[in-house]
């Protein structure tokens, strides 16, 4: 009597060998981050890298902000002299650094990021209290001078000098005039428009650089610098979302080399706050024919966009349980056995997705029409006919989901 041999569908399962998002082999140095003047320090270093943050977005060089949508281009990050960086800081106190780690080897090269999301435009009347201020000193400045005196005049952009790029200069700027307007007897004497301050490095790296997107620059970026990335967007949304401490609302400010904030009230200890994550569970589902389940969720506009189940971890839920527990309100398939694939952060906001891949104990599809609008299972062949139809698309190349089913395809997407 020959026995039944059942196949586990999980057998040759194998944890996710690269994510674009995950961290490579970069040292926290996380000992380092309460030392005083830390950021100070590493910036004075040549060999000090500076990136840039605003608004959850990274800068690249300009004219690679429009390649991300290129299957075979390559982006890298820009960067700025820590030099300068550290007079900014200086000037921007609302400007957040934070020390990403480094590197060692002969270099010692150390990462740095700058979220400038804060930082106001030029001219903006958020460095001074007001225009009427900007008048009264320059009436000051001319009341000194009466006296015979030199006096520094408080620019629009909050530096006190008469001298400086931003400063409100002695002597009219010619910029704007070409050689050709010598000849024009009209230029000067038309009325004298308000001369506007000089962008800062900062304030002017806003249009020197483009801004990507995390999940469009980390496929096109070497690990290293995706994995900077992704440090630095994460960090700089939770300092741009929280300002205030969620205990007892007083304003917080930046601590421990921009990875956590202190809250400013001494009555309530000044305590520390770290950043805050939100974990998630995603599965890839396979039934005992090793068919994939996909779903196409309501809230994605791309109506071909199918993918696996996710949900975030419930308080008091662990992960497996979780696994089970999404894949049965969203799709009514009850599982088995789940094993564990791989995770990286997803910080949007805020989210670390962790990857499994389980068994189904059940195949009757029932979607709960609400968060899942259809759900089906497809055969590798199936699968590979819905993609080049283009009645079927799959997960971006930073998400997770892509790379899971590719270790159930067998082959990259």
């Amino acid at each position: 009597m020959t026995a039944d041999i059942h196949f586990s569908p999980l057998a040759l399962t194998r944890a996710l060998p690269f994510l674009p998002l995950a961290q490579g082999d970069i040292d926290y140095q996380v000992d380092r981050r309460g030392e005083p003047g830390l950021i100070e320090h590493l910036l004075e270093d040549p060999a000090t890298k500076v990136i840039l943050t605003r608004n959850g977005l990274v800068a690249v060089p300009r004219g690679q902000g429009g390649l991300v949508d290129y299957e075979n281009v390559k982006l890298r990050l820009a960067t700025l002299p820590g030099a300068y960086v550290a007079a900014e800081l200086k000037r921007y106190p609302q400007a957040v650094a934070m020390f990403l780690g480094s590197y060692g080897g002969v270099r010692g090269e150390c990462v740095v990021a700058i979220d400038i999301s804060r930082v106001p435009e030029p001219g903006s009347a958020n460095r001074v209290a007001g225009a009427s201020n900007v008048a009264g000193a320059i009436a000051g400045a001319a009341a000194g001078a009466a006296a015979g005196g030199v006096s520094a005049v408080a620019g629009v952009l909050g530096t006190e000098d008469s001298g400086t790029v931003d400063g409100n200069l002695s002597v009219s700027d010619s910029a704007g005039q070409g050689a050709d307007d010598a000849f024009d007897e009209s230029v000067g004497i038309a009325e004298e428009q308000p001369r506007q301050p000089k962008p800062t490095l900062l304030q002017q790296a806003v249009d020197r650089f483009d801004w990507a997107d995390l999940r469009g620059f980390a496929p096109h970026a070497n690990a290293r610098e995706a994995g900077q990335a992704t440090s630095a967007v994460t960090l700089s949304i939770w300092h741009s979302r929280q300002r205030y401490c969620p205990t007892c609302g007083a304003p917080v400010e930046t601590a421990l080399a921009g990875w956590a904030q202190r809250c400013s009230n001494a009555a309530d200890g000044n305590r520390i706050l770290f950043p805050r994550i939100e974990p998630a569970v995603i599965t890839a589902i396979v039934d005992g024919h090793d068919r994939l389940l996909l779903q196409h969720n309501a809230a994605w506009k791309d109506e071909r966009l199918y993918s696996v189940s996710a949900g975030f971890v419930e308080a008091g839920e662990n992960l497996e349980h979780a696994a089970r527990r999404e894949a049965k309100e969203e799709t009514g398939i009850t599982l088995g056995e789940v094993r564990y694939l791989g995770s990286q952060p997803w910080p949007f906001p805020a989210s670390l997705m962790m990857a499994f891949k389980a068994h189904a104990v059940t195949t009757d599809v029932h979607v709960d029409g609400s968060e899942t609008v259809t759900a089906r299972w497809v055969t590798r062949d199936e699968y590979t006919a819905e993609l080049i139809s283009g009645r079927m698309a799959a997960p971006g190349r930073a998400t997770i989901a892509r790379y899971m089913i590719e270790e159930w395809l067998g082959r990259e997407l």
